[in-house]
This record gives C-alpha cells, sequence and structure tokens, in this order.
C-alpha cells in the first residue's frame, strides 16, 4: 500500500507512533526517500507524490491494518489521536458483518487518509 504525505517528517512521527503500537521497526527509506513500514508480509510505504502534485486523500479509500487483539485496538487509535492522527466514526467496538465480526477503530492520518485497526474476531 502506498500512501502520498506533503510532509514526509510529520508522517514519519505519526507513523512510528501508531505502526509502533504494532511491533513494527521504524521505517526503511526506499531510493527515493520514501517510508516503508513492513508488518506480517506487507509493505506500508508513505511518499511525496511522484508527479511533484500535492497528495490528497482518497475519497471512499480505507486502509485496513491487521492488529492482534481488541485491546490492541484501542490502543492504536489512542496512539494515532496522540500523534496528530483524528479518531472517526463510532467508537472502537465489535461490528456484525455477514462474514463474522470483527473489533475495530478508524483513523483519519494527518494528510487526511482513512485507516482501520481491525481485529478478527473467532466464533
Amino acid at each position: 500500500m502506498v500512501l502520498g504525505s506533503n510532509d514526509i517528517d510529520r508522517s514519519k512521527r505519526f507513523y512510528d507512533v501508531v505502526m509502533g503500537v504494532l511491533g513494527v521497526a521504524p521505517p526503511e527509506l526506499n531510493f527515493r526517500g520514501a517510508l516503508v513500514y513492513r508488518h506480517k508480509g506487507a509493505a506500508l510505504m508513505i511518499t511525496r507524490p511522484l508527479d511533484g502534485n500535492a497528495a490528497t486523500a482518497a475519497n471512499g479509500n480505507t486502509v485496513a491494518i491487521t492488529l492482534d487483539s481488541p485491546d490492541q485496538v484501542h490502543a492504536w487509535q489512542e496512539a494515532g489521536v496522540a500523534a496528530g492522527g483524528t479518531a472517526i466514526e463510532d467508537p472502537p467496538g465489535l461490528r456484525s458483518y455477514p462474514s463474522g465480526q470483527v473489533y475495530s477503530a478508524y483513523l483519519r492520518d494527518p494528510d487526511g487518509h482513512k485507516l482501520c485497526g481491525i481485529c478478527p474476531i473467532e466464533p
């Protein structure tokens, strides 16, 4: 997953905190100066847009990050708010879908990208 940022230093401060809750190491820097966080076989890259235009949040997109427990979901959202993010939608909690139940919370990062910390609940 790649997200654009208008301020890489601000994004690094935010994502170091929210990814740190998951035990993710500080990011690698790629050859273009993008931040690369690795977690459970996936990568999250934060970069300035390559076309030189301002980064904008996509309408309708959500980046889901799998967490290990409802407690971690709470800690993740609280850490994100403390690091400059904004809590959005319903408070952290249990949500039911036809495919099963999850415990989740939502944030917007400092650039406005919508993030969801989600923990599947086993039946």
